[in-house]
């Protein structure tokens, strides 16, 4: 299992300012087949300053979904530090 992409990013406008909803289309490879699945995340920041990264899936995915959120938050998680996501 691993993480292609995530296309087709869209931010939805919050006016809490210390909260980001995206909406976007996971490409991830199961199987050595790549699959593409409608998902809701969102970037919350903590007054502790960590972040909490939230994913709903939109689609029905037949795989486990443990393995699957862990990697997506990494995944969501490397982007919003290097810059990644829509503003």
């Amino acid at each position: 299992m691993k993480i292609l992409a995530l296309k087709d990013m869209i931010r939805k406008d919050v006016p809490i300012y210390y909260r980001k909803l995206y909406t976007s289309v996971a490409v991830i490879e199961l199987n050595n087949k790549p699959f593409e699945y409608r998902i809701d995340f969102s970037i919350e920041m903590k007054p502790t300053g960590q972040k909490e990264i939230i994913i709903n899936f939109i689609d029905t995915i037949d795989y486990p979904l443990i393995p699957v959120s862990r990697e997506l938050k990494q995944y969501i998680n490397e982007l919003d530090s290097n810059d990644g996501l829509p503003l």
